[in-house]
């Protein structure tokens, strides 16, 4: 085992991930599993760097004397040059090799220093610390120096991604407990919805019997529908984006026609109804709808497991489930499998099943229209749906592309909770009628429409800041700059509360869930689930945030002091 350099305390020269730059650190603990050192930057930024991005702050220093003893004197080179014109270009040229070497490693050191911006001043912030090369700083140094280096030693220093080990959603047994739990919390939660009495008294529930959760027929068409949505994805209409660097320093190329295909998937849809294709057919086999979906994740979660085994290092990510190391964007060719179950089995297959639910309740009440409810319920979610896809790009700035690897809680999530717990409100309106009063149609409505536009708001107004900073249709917002170049909105929705998004989340939460009415809490079910992912959400968010942006982050917090719910949390 090799030994380790330096102590939790000492005082070293650290390189900044993805970059040719060194800062004065502070070591905080050595990992031996790991091989690697947690360390503090002075605004207070955590990372964990590898050995070989480390160096002494003597050695350093001492690096830096030798360079320029070496090149102070140039008169000993006019010398040479008048006693052997041939010895001088032998000498001049290894001189110039080392004169260049020198110079690098000159420029690869840099300092943080405290300075002051237009924005604290207005914002009345304290000083902050400012990552700047030491050219910046008036020494001298032409600013082409650092092109020109690159372009001699180009292999001078490698881009490295920074990997993390840490695992989330409670380590392995965390895992092992929601392996087991999510899907059978699902499957109560369908049960309950299908009894003539939806109440969480009637626990325990009488287990349902095993023709009724497996159908061939079923499973069949289920694989039909993610072949077809595949198909639709892979076709050659919508513009083709670059996603948000990732942590390797990599950036995916993604082609983005999730609208189409819901306009695609709608008409196809509409065509089978017209042929009278009997679509209540999905309600009256609704669990073992489930069941397929369930065994499908599960096999999915399966290939992904493997595969990570023999993937490149760079294309790993912090596992969730099953694994310690499992890969971030899995990809067959340019089919990105993340992007692709993110966006389109599931939430357009959510639409198509409150539709299937709306046809079940006109057919098993007798209706020659939709109850008001159902139609609420109905729209509201195709509003939502529709606007995720129609804004599909900005689904590659989220922490699930970003930030979580792909393994059975996103394929399990995806696939199997989305559509048939998203739908929970529908499938329980089919045997459980609410009749609204005009005054609860019009105040349900009013509420959906305030919660869609905080929403859109918000998300529109994060991308395209995230996109460029500079717009000139952003130049009214408030920011805090950080060390890592990016800044943070304390201006507008966003200094309102730390997350609006989620805020207008869950008031269309509580739109759809009021639609149900008041008789049972199941219809509560997706309102109560978004609060507490959310909540967790935020918690992941904010750790990450600390760690990344610092003191920066600190300052942040004390301007816009409540999370999601203003005056609460």
């Amino acid at each position: 085992m090799p030994a380790v350099r330096f102590q939790p305390g000492d005082t070293v020269m650290g390189r900044w991930p993805g970059s040719n730059l060194y800062y004065e650190v502070k070591v905080l603990r050595f990992d031996p599993k790991t091989q690697l050192y947690t360390v503090i930057y002075k605004d207070g930024t955590e990372l964990e760097l590898k050995d070989g991005d480390i160096k002494s702050l003597t050695g350093f220093k001492q690096g830096r004397s030798r360079s320029r003893s070496r090149s102070r004197s140039p008169a000993r080179t006019r010398r040479s040059r008048s006693r052997s014109p041939a010895r001088t270009v032998r000498r001049s040229s290894s001189r110039t090799t080392e004169v260049r070497k020198e110079k690098f490693k000159e420029v690869l050191e840099v300092r943080l220093t405290p300075v002051k911006t237009e924005e604290e001043s207005e914002n009345q912030v304290g000083s902050r610390y400012n990552l700047r090369r030491r050219k910046d700083q008036g020494d001298g140094r032409p600013a082409e120096l650092e092109k020109k280096l690159e372009a001699i030693l180009p292999q001078a220093t490698p881009r490295e991604a920074v990997k993390t080990t840490e695992l989330e959603f409670g380590g392995r047994f965390g895992v092992l407990f929601w392996l087991l739990f999510l899907p059978v919390m699902v499957l109560a939660l369908l049960i309950l919805c299908a009894q003539e009495d939806a109440s969480l008294l009637n626990f325990p529930l009488t287990p349902p019997p095993l023709h009724s959760l497996w159908d061939c027929q079923v499973f069949g068409i289920v694989l039909l529908w993610l072949l077809f949505q595949a198909v639709l994805s892979l076709l050659p209409i919508g513009k083709v984006v670059e996603g948000m660097p990732l942590k390797n320093g990599k950036t995916l190329k993604y082609r983005i026609n999730g609208f189409y295909a819901l306009i695609f998937s709608a008409i196809s849809v509409g065509a089978a109804s017209y042929n009278e294709v009997d679509l209540s057919y999905i309600h009256g086999h609704f669990l073992q709808f489930y069941t397929s979906a369930l065994i499908i994740s599960i096999l999915l979660s399966v290939y992904l497991f493997i595969r990570s085994r023999w993937a490149a290092v760079d294309d790993l990510a912090p596992a969730v489930i099953f694994v310690k190391i499992i890969q971030l964007n899995p990809r067959i060719k340019d089919f990105d499998i993340k992007f692709f179950c993110e966006m389109r089995p599931g939430l357009i297959g959510w639409v198509v099943i409150n539709f299937a639910m709306l046809l079940a309740e006109m057919k098993h009440k007798n209706l020659d229209t939709p109850s008001p409810a159902m139609l609420l319920v109905n729209g509201f979610q195709l509003l939502w749906v529709a606007d995720g896809l129609w804004h599909e790009e900005k689904l590659l700035t989220m922490m699930d592309i970003v930030h979580d690897g792909f393994g059975f809680m996103l394929a399990f999530g995806d696939l199997a909770w989305v559509p048939f717990t998203f739908t929970c409100q529908a499938y329980y309106l089919a045997s459980h009628p609410s009749d609204l009063s005009a005054f609860w149609i019009v105040a349900i409505m009013i509420m959906n429409v305030v919660g869609y536009y905080i929403f859109r708001k918000a998300n529109s107004q994060k991308f395209a800041f995230r996109r460029n900073p500079s717009d000139p249709a952003l130049s009214h917002l408030k920011t805090i700059p950080t060390a890592t170049g990016k800044s943070l909105i304390v201006s507008g929705l966003w200094g309102f509360v730390r997350h609006p998004n989620y805020l207008g989340d869950l008031i269309m939460a509580l739109a759809w869930s009021l639609s149900c009415g008041f008789n049972h809490v199941i219809p509560y079910f997706y309102l109560i689930y978004l609060i507490l992912l959310l909540v967790h959400r935020n918690a992941r968010d904010e750790h990450q945030c600390r760690k990344k942006y610092g003191l920066a982050w600190g300052e942040y917090c004390k301007t816009v002091r409540y999370r999601i719910f203003p005056g609460i949390y």
